[in-house]
């Protein structure tokens, strides 16, 4: 994947890769959030489709479904490429995918309450207040994964 990238960027003008890698992180960043959320929709769509009728749980297995495996995938490109954290036992693995997964559950718990609040109290868009929580989110499961789960161990070892 990383030579893929590469490989990409190498077609670019110079300007445009100086941009690339002074920002690689975000751009990576975009690009692998870009594909969690087809992993997403696929895997729900597949879900819905797999499901035989319309069960009255349909809706909340599937979402649930897809949010592990969106999730996941997000975990693993995030460690791997975009943040390039190396783990050196399964300790310190374990730790990592906890700390990804309860920021993720935390900005599940902030998507929920923007819905709630905005949708059900205010009565606003459903369509705007999804495209507007979407940014949010996307941000804000930058920032934690930025500062709480892939830090960078470095930074404070040679104290």
């Amino acid at each position: 994947m990383e030579k893929i990238i590469k490989t990409c960027v190498s077609i670019l003008p110079k300007p445009l890769q100086d941009i690339y890698y002074k920002y690689e992180e975000k751009w990576l960043y975009v690009i692998f959030g870009g594909l969690t959320t087809v992993v997403s929709i696929v895997t729900k769509l597949l879900a819905f489709a797999l499901i035989p009728g319309e069960p009255k749980w349909e809706n909340t297995v599937v979402v649930i479904f897809s949010w592990i495996c969106a999730v996941t995938f997000a975990f693993f490109t995030n460690k791997k490429y975009v943040f390039k954290n190396e783990t050196s036992n399964s300790k310190e693995f374990w730790t990592v995918f906890a700390s990804f997964y309860g920021a993720r559950l935390a900005t599940l718990g902030m998507e929920w309450l923007i819905f709630f609040i905005c949708c059900d109290i205010c009565h606003m868009s459903k369509t705007v207040i999804t495209w507007a929580s979407q940014v949010i989110i996307f941000i804000a499961n930058y920032i934690l994964s930025k500062l709480f789960v892939f830090r960078n161990k470095k930074e404070g070892a040679d104290d």
